[in-house]
């Protein structure tokens, strides 16, 4: 092998190995330390609202959610929903029933009876997600203005809140930078089984991280579109072929001057997926949302146009990620070429094939209903980025769908919610995390 190939093919590997590093290892470990940094050294906490100030003082909170089919979980959302310590006359929930075939209908008209705050919009047709929400809002945004700076809580059918949930996330409306705040999402199931240990520790990772990131810069890299908070000003249309509506809401945030946070206390329960096949499908449909936000975005994430904070957010947290798995392709081929020429690049290629023989064993071992811990992380980590680079592949192919099905949602009985109603109140301002591990 010439030495100018040999340079080529050995940059390759490095840049990939360091870009892999930096997006899984480095940043999710530099950014808990830069907050903690941040805020000894920031001059004074943000404003926030308290329990000095009148309830008519406290935003205008409207809660919006699309629901298709989900008569399991939708009972259970809404007692949570109508169960919290805001004052029933300082917010409303609207629904929009998109195309239901199931009795989804009937449990949120039963809800109406006794909640004329509760509004149910029913879409005739398959519709999706983010042409209901668009509609919506639409339909509402007049009658709303009249309650001034209200705030949309955008929320999934299937998330459980805990009592104190809208005050945590509109106390931070207060500050007149905030445009969005981000609920703390934990795992709601008492039973793992599958690959929930993965996806809860993957979603404890996240929250972590993006807490950090609007402390330090106030761009917290996308909102779990399970249910965030934003000013109803900001709310713009998404595209209805836009796959990362959440995303997509976060960046015209960003794009309006304001800024993105967690509110570590605004706590809410989703049960995390338990089915290879299914996340792998989500995690693929997900992937095309990215690419579709980074060609509408992709001006804000230049540092001389973005700014630093959101230039260097993205990049490290979801840019290097959404192409990791070119990364671990660039990696592999490299290091496979180079193998003869030196025992570090052999090393490397062993260690990948290693992780590949991982992954094949864990889908042995599970069929014959053994779980090892290591195996099941390689078999995640390698499918997952399998299932970003088909959604790539999907995205240049023009695929435009944008609803798909609900994932199977498990019946939660309304009076025997899956987590406490409300959170623990820690003396530190640590996040509340889920302990199964």
């Amino acid at each position: 092998m010439n030495s100018v190939l040999y340079l080529v093919l050995s940059t390759v590997f490095w840049a990939s190995l360091l870009g892999l590093a930096h997006t899984y290892v480095i940043y999710p470990l530099l950014m808990p330390r830069l907050r903690r940094w941040k805020e000894r050294h920031q001059n004074g906490p943000r404003p926030v609202f308290t329990a000095d100030d009148a309830d008519s003082e406290w935003p205008y909170l409207v809660v919006a959610m699309a629901a298709h089919n989900e008569e399991a979980v939708i009972e259970a959302t809404l007692t949570s929903i109508f169960a919290t310590e805001y004052p029933a006359a300082r917010f409303e929930v609207l629904i929009a029933a998109d195309n239901c075939s199931d009795r989804t209908h009937e449990f949120v008209e039963r809800f109406q009876r006794s909640h004329p705050n509760l509004t149910l919009r029913i879409f005739p047709g398959r519709n999706g997600k983010i042409r209901c929400l668009n509609q919506l809002v639409a339909e509402n945004r007049h009658r709303l203005a009249h309650f001034g700076d209200y705030v949309f809580i955008l929320c999934d059918a299937n998330v459980r809140w805990a009592k104190t949930l809208p005050r945590e996330l509109a106390r931070h409306f207060r500050d007149p930078r905030v445009g969005q705040v981000a609920a703390n999402v934990l795992d709601g199931r008492r039973e793992h089984h599958g690959i929930a240990d993965e996806e809860e520790a993957y979603i404890n990772r996240e929250n972590e991280v993006k807490r950090a990131e609007g402390v330090v810069w106030g761009r917290m890299m996308g909102a779990v579109g399970a249910c965030f908070a934003m000013r109803g000003s900001l709310f713009r249309e998404v595209p209805e072929n836009f796959r990362s509506d959440d995303f997509t809401h976060t960046m015209h945030c960003f794009e309006s001057g304001y800024d993105a946070i967690v509110a570590p206390r605004a706590v809410c329960y989703e049960d995390v997926s338990e089915d290879i096949a299914e996340e792998f499908a989500r995690k693929r449909r997900i992937a095309i949302g990215n690419l579709q936000n980074f060609t509408r975005f992709w001006r804000l994430f230049l540092p001389w146009r973005g700014g630093f904070g959101t230039s260097f957010a993205f990049w490290s947290h979801k840019g290097l990620r959404w192409f990791g798995p070119f990364l671990l392709c660039a990696a592999f081929v490299s290091s496979l070429l180079l193998a003869p020429q030196h025992p570090v690049f052999a090393l490397a290629l062993a260690g990948q094939i290693g992780l590949l023989g991982a992954a094949v064993l864990d889908a042995a071992l599970t069929k014959r209903g053994v779980h090892l811990r290591l195996p099941r992380f390689a078999r995640y980590f390698l499918l997952m980025n399998l299932a970003l680079m088909l959604g790539t592949l999907r995205f240049f192919r023009g695929e435009e769908t944008a609803f798909w099905e609900p994932t199977r949602r498990v019946n939660v009985t309304p009076s025997s919610p899956p987590a406490p109603s409300s959170p623990p109140r820690p003396s530190n301002p640590e996040p509340a995390v889920s302990s199964r591990r």
